[in-house]
């Protein structure tokens, strides 16, 4: 970082004003990083969202995609007892 000015120019001591104009530059570097963030329009994401909705098929909605089949991660049952 370039030094910075001292002087009259800033308010009072020169360590609380370089404190605040770094705070400040980084403030607005991270307003300049939102402004390149790629946006698109509402229409779009919304397209996006329903069409991404109609056809990833969700296992809680069985009236929508039918019944679901076994639980493949399910614990197999062994019967009511185990004799070893």
């Amino acid at each position: 970082m370039a030094s910075l000015p001292r002087g009259p120019t800033f308010m009072g001591s020169s360590g609380v004003s370089e404190v605040k104009l770094k705070r400040f530059l980084e403030h607005n570097q991270r307003l300049r990083e939102h402004l390149e963030m790629r946006r698109i329009p509402v229409s779009e994401a919304s397209k996006s969202l329903i069409q991404f909705v109609t056809t990833t098929r969700d296992a809680l909605i069985p009236s929508l995609w039918g019944t679901t089949g076994p639980d493949p991660f399910a614990k197999q049952s062994s019967g009511c007892c185990n004799i070893s």
